[in-house]
């Protein structure tokens, strides 16, 4: 995707796109990679949209990542909130390659009245997750910590960080269903001329400490051993929490919990997945 005739093709004879391309990672991988998840993450938006514009596609949505937002911002986080500051220092090269998609957006509304959107998005988790513990994000990194651990009997499980940050998550089929839920709207007479709306919040409406995520998984896994905390490690932003009222008052909000969906996507992981990585 960050070549210009792959987009071209991509798009040949399309009226809708979803564009859900992106390079991501954990904290770590953020930090070894920032050039090339900034270059890569740019080039996979601006080109698909490019190409999106010059094949007549009718409606573009854009997936996007709350890691955009300024690092020191009022909880929740609503779309108004999207320039006020610069991004969580270890995040903000991928974060502002998405960025990027709402000016790009706003200008090719403004010269070919193009027909767009940004949805940011909130931790997202399910089925055909990253359980890399490299380069994986910190619920599916837990799922195969805390599973290993209790095939091989081990004392304790070690997480980054005080635990002390709070975050939100999204099970995958709800982002799903949001942006299925947008196309309805998405036109010249609802969200951009009446609502002003050039990107729009995606998340599940509560957060919690990563002490209390962790329990959850362990005791989904059922893991007896220790918690412990490497407080040595960074915790990255203090808190990340969305503003959903916008879509919800379009009239969708998500409907699977946190419990409900840690259980699918440790049950996703031992049919599919762990007998690959342990």
């Amino acid at each position: 995707m960050r070549k210009n005739e792959n987009c071209r093709e991509v798009v040949r004879d399309i009226d809708i796109v979803f564009n859900l391309a992106g390079r991501i990672g954990g904290i770590e991988f953020n930090k070894q990679m920032p050039g090339e998840l900034f270059y890569d993450n740019l080039m996979m938006g601006t080109n698909l949209m490019e190409e999106a514009r010059k094949n007549n596609v009718e409606k573009f949505i854009s997936l996007g990542t709350m890691c955009s937002y300024p690092k020191f911002t009022p909880q929740p986080i609503t779309e108004d909130d999207i320039w006020n500051g610069y991004p969580e220092e270890v995040t903000a090269a991928y974060g502002l390659a998405k960025k990027m998609q709402i000016v790009q957006s706003l200008a090719y509304k403004e010269q070919y009245d193009f027909n767009s959107i940004t949805v940011f998005v909130t931790n997202l988790y399910g089925p055909n997750d990253n359980f890399d513990l490299q380069s994986s994000h910190v619920l599916p990194a837990l799922i195969r910590k805390f599973h290993e651990a209790k095939e091989n009997k081990t004392e304790f499980v070690e997480v980054w960080g005080s635990g002390k940050p709070k975050r939100e998550f999204l099970y995958v089929d709800d982002l799903a269903d949001a942006c299925v839920y947008l196309l309805k709207y998405l036109d010249a007479e609802t969200l951009y001329d009446k609502m002003k709306i050039s990107h729009i919040n995606i998340g599940y409406g509560e957060d919690l400490f990563i002490v209390e995520l962790a329990e959850i998984i362990r005791s989904i896994v059922d893991f007896q051993g220790e918690i412990r905390y490497d407080s040595t490690k960074p915790d990255g932003t203090p808190r990340k929490l969305l503003d959903i009222t916008r879509i919800k008052q379009l009239g969708w909000k998500p409907t699977i919990t946190l419990q409900e969906g840690i259980k699918k996507s440790y049950e996703w992981y031992l049919e599919n997945h762990c007998s690959v990585v342990n």
